[in-house]
């Protein structure tokens, strides 16, 4: 396909990935030889809910927004997949229709393997098989601990845990000091709170709650974190209490 290359930043991207890295050479060139290109706007549509699975996906730069829709016609975030984050392959397992709506946040660059070329994969490297496997378990790992932390986790944890995940994910170094990390992917309150499942004036307290204690810094382009360790001390004191 006539696709443009991955550039430096999202070929670093796509083979720094924790995924991606375990695999063997000989797979990783393969997955690469095969895997086409595509770069979307803002908001752009990447997969439909009910659209049958037509390729594999990765995440090579900016995000991958998965949502869902109420019945009352609501758009709900689940979650943004960053750079190096493979997707969609279960799909392509069961055969079954997607069940998720992605979107680009922000400019986004995706790297895609074709239905046929994902089976000739599979039928090439018995590794592949195990090493899905393995993908499969650490979703549902994760999905359990974010179940947990639903549970049993108040809200400040939570928003504490997400703001260390997104600082690990697309954190960069302030300019205005070197112990402050930005996060670089811009979420709206409303946005962040979709994802914590609450409401957006909730996570508007706690937010300003961390900033008066020097955990944050808010700021109109998104928010930097000034101590990552405070934003540690909350989590770690919220699993410590008892019930």
């Amino acid at each position: 396909m006539d696709e443009p290359k991955l550039t430096i930043e999202e070929r670093t991207a796509i083979n720094g990935g924790r995924w991606f890295s375990s695999l063997s050479p000989t797979l990783r060139h393969d997955i690469l030889r095969c895997a086409y290109v595509m770069r979307h706007k803002d908001g752009e549509l990447l997969a439909a809910r009910g659209d049958p699975p037509e390729d594999w996906i990765a995440c090579a730069k900016g995000a991958i927004r998965v949502s869902s829709t109420t019945l009352a016609g609501k758009q709900i975030t689940l979650a943004y997949v960053e750079p190096g984050v493979w997707l969609g392959d279960t799909a392509l397992f069961d055969g079954d229709l997607r069940t998720h709506d992605a979107y680009a946040h922000g400019d986004t660059s995706t790297l895609r393997v074709a239905k046929a070329d994902f089976q000739k994969l599979l039928d090439t490297h018995a590794e592949l098989y195990a090493a899905l496997l393995r993908l499969q378990a650490r979703r549902i790992r994760s999905l359990y601990g974010l179940v947990e932390d639903l549970n049993t986790l108040p809200l400040r944890a939570r928003l504490a845990k997400q703001l260390l995940h997104l600082m690990r994910s697309y954190g960069t170094p302030s300019l205005n000091a070197a112990h402050e990390t930005r996060i670089g992917l811009h979420l709206a309150q409303e946005e962040l709170a979709q994802l914590l499942g609450a409401s957006r004036q909730r996570v508007n307290q706690e937010l300003k709650a961390m900033e008066r204690e020097d955990a944050i810094r808010i700021e109109p382009g998104g928010l930097v974190v000034r101590s990552r360790e405070a934003l540690m001390r909350i989590v770690e004191a919220e699993q410590t209490r008892e019930p």
